[in-house]
């Protein structure tokens, strides 16, 4: 049973201890909301005002455990805070470490204040949780990808449209480098992990990679430029940072440009046309 009273009561008085700028959000120079409002919490969350305002109200359906989810990371919440409304509202909570999806609040604060700049958040499977409005100029929406398919790797060796972005003579590296760094996972979390699942689903599914897993290739490298072809902008040619966050094995992605250089410009081009994706 959910503790309705105390889930409303806790949702409220943690949306009233945010800011808009610790949520990556523009403080307009007449807002006298404490806070953040019901909306925006609700848009952090992909669901409605009506629904999150029926919930923080004490009222509404019972909350499945997907949309108690999405609020826990549109508020921000701690690992600590998250598990807390789980058991408010009857569930257990999720497990952390690896295979967990929730980005901790340390983390997302980073990437809020990266809106400007291509960067996203993605598991060590190469699944996406977060991209600012750049990274999903650059790279394309990955949020609207499910079950395998959220992995980089998996598509890239399952659709042949997750390779157009990539110039053709990196292409092969590029498969030998997913290959074994899902045969270095596989061995560091065991034959009943998500990573032992992923190898078995693409060794199913794609002959390239059942030829690349039996080479059992280990420590390859990772190329110190990244290279993407936009359809509008052209080739880029990118550095990327990572932030590791070791508890979550998440990782912050940040793609730079070196100023003064053609890729440099053609990033403050993608950057004004804002909506334009890969695909």
């Amino acid at each position: 049973m959910t503790d309705r009273s105390e889930l409303g009561r806790f949702l409220r008085q943690r949306r009233e201890s945010l800011q808009p700028e610790d949520v990556g959000m523009t403080r307009g120079p007449r807002r006298r909301t404490q806070g953040l409002r019901r909306e925006e919490v609700a848009a952090l969350s992909h669901m409605s005002t009506d629904y999150y305002t029926r919930l923080e109200r004490g009222a509404g359906p019972q909350p499945s455990a997907d949309m108690i989810a999405s609020i826990a990371q549109g508020l921000h919440l701690s690992f600590d805070e998250r598990d807390y409304v789980f058991r408010l509202c009857g569930y257990s909570p999720p497990a952390r470490g690896p295979a967990s999806d929730h980005i901790a609040p340390g983390l997302l604060r980073v990437l809020d204040r990266l809106e400007d700049t291509p960067a996203e958040i993605v598991t060590e499977l190469g699944e996406t949780l977060r991209q600012t409005t750049m990274g999903r100029a650059l790279m394309g929406d990955a949020s609207r990808f499910s079950g395998p398919e959220r992995s980089t790797g998996y598509r890239w060796f399952t659709d042949s449209s997750a390779r157009e972005c990539y110039p053709d003579d990196e292409r092969d590296q590029l498969s030998r480098l997913y290959a074994s760094e899902l045969r270095k996972l596989v061995a560091l979390r065991g034959p009943d992990s998500r990573a032992a699942r992923l190898a078995r689903a693409l060794l199913a599914a794609s002959d390239e990679f059942r030829t690349l897993w039996g080479e059992r290739r280990i420590g390859v490298q990772v190329p110190e430029v990244k290279r993407f072809r936009h359809p509008v902008v052209g080739l880029l040619e990118l550095q990327c940072q990572v932030l590791l966050d070791g508890g979550q094995s998440h990782r912050l992605l940040v793609y730079t440009a070196v100023p003064g250089t053609e890729s440099y410009e053609r990033l403050q081009l993608l950057s004004v046309l804002g909506s334009e994706t890969m695909r």
